[in-house]
C-alpha cells in the first residue's frame, strides 16, 4: 500500500499526521528521539532513529512511500537534503511544509537583537564573553560553547527529555544551571527565568512562530537582554507550503492515485 513518510519530530507534523490519519490516508512517521515519539500517540507507524543515505532505499521500499512531507525542524537540514535528493532520483512527489518566520521588518535596526548566520560564526566572535548567557539551542549544540566556560557563565534551557537532559550535563552544564521545559513558554515565565539567572545574552534558533521567537525578541528589548538569533540554513525546497489543509490534499490525492 503506497504510504506517506512524515518527517517529524515538530508539533507541527503532529498537526499534520492528526489530519492525515482522519482522512485515512496511510502514514510512517520518522522521528529522532524516543521523547518525540509521544507527540503523535497511535496516529500512525512511527520509525524512531536517523536515516542515512544508506538505510533510506531500504526504507522507502519497506513502507512503500509515494509521497514525502518534510515537516522537521527549519534547523534539521541534513535529513530534507537527503529526502529532496531521494524524491528527484525516484520520482517521488515532496512538500515542504515549513513554519512561518517572525515578521521583524520593523524590527530591522532593534539593537537588541544580533543576528549570526551560523553556530560557528557565533563561537569564533567575543560576543559571548564576559556574559550570563542563555542557551535555548537545544543540546546537541551546547558542547560547541564549553570553551567560553573561563570567561561566561553558562546556563541552559532544554527539553524536558532524558536525552536533552544527559546531552546537557555532558556538555559541562551542573543541575543548579540547567532548566527543563517544554515550549511553548509564556512571556511570564520566560521573563522569570532570564531575570532570575541576570542573563544579559540568549542565544537562540531563528526557529520562526512556533518556537516562542517573537516573545523573545519582545522581552530582549524590554529587559535589555541582547538576543543572538542563529539563522536558518540556506536549503532551496522544490515545492513548499505552510497550509496544513494544503499539505494534507497533496499528500491525500497522491495516495489516492496510487493505492486505487
Amino acid at each position: 500500500m503506497a504510504t506517506v513518510w512524515l518527517i517529524g519530530g515538530t508539533s507541527e507534523s503532529a498537526a499534520l499526521a492528526a489530519a492525515l490519519s482522519s482522512r485515512g490516508v496511510p502514514c510512517v512517521i520518522t522521528v529522532t528521539t524516543e521523547s518525540a515519539k509521544r507527540l503523535y500517540a497511535d496516529m500512525a507507524q512511527i520509525r524512531v532513529g536517523q536515516l542515512s543515505s544508506q538505510s533510506l532505499p531500504g526504507f522507502v521500499d519497506q513502507w512503500q512511500v509515494s509521497c514525502i512531507l518534510d515537516a522537521s525542524h527549519p534547523f534539521a537540514s541534513e535529513i530534507s537534503r537527503l529526502a529532496i535528493a531521494l524524491a528527484q532520483t525516484q520520482s517521488i512527489p515532496y512538500l515542504r511544509y515549513e513554519r512561518e518566520t517572525v515578521d521583524c521588518t520593523h524590527q530591522a535596526a532593534d539593537p537588541s537583537v544580533i543576528l549570526v548566520d551560523s553556530v560557528e560564526s557565533l563561537i569564533s566572535s567575543d560576543i559571548l564573553r564576559h556574559q550570563r548567557v542563555l542557551f535555548t539551542v537545544g543540546y546537541r549544540y551546547l558542547s560547541q560553547f564549553s570553551h567560553l566556560r573561563p570567561d561566561a557563565r553558562l546556563f541552559a534551557r532544554i527539553l524536558p527529555s532524558v536525552e536533552a537532559i544527559a546531552g546537557a550535563t555532558a556538555a559541562g552544564f551542573a543541575p543548579a544551571d540547567i532548566i527543563a521545559l517544554r515550549p511553548p513558554v509564556s512571556a511570564a515565565l520566560e521573563a522569570a527565568l532570564w531575570q532570575q539567572w541576570e542573563i544579559t545574552r540568549v542565544v537562540a534558533k531563528a526557529s520562526g512562530v512556533p518556537s516562542g521567537e517573537a516573545t523573545k525578541r519582545k522581552l530582549a528589548d524590554q529587559l535589555g537582554v541582547r538576543l543572538i538569533l542563529i539563522q536558518r540554513p540556506q536549503l532551496v525546497y522544490p515545492n513548499q507550503t505552510n497550509s496544513v489543509i494544503e499539505a494534507t490534499d497533496f499528500c491525500s490525492k497522491i495516495i489516492l492515485v496510487q493505492n486505487t
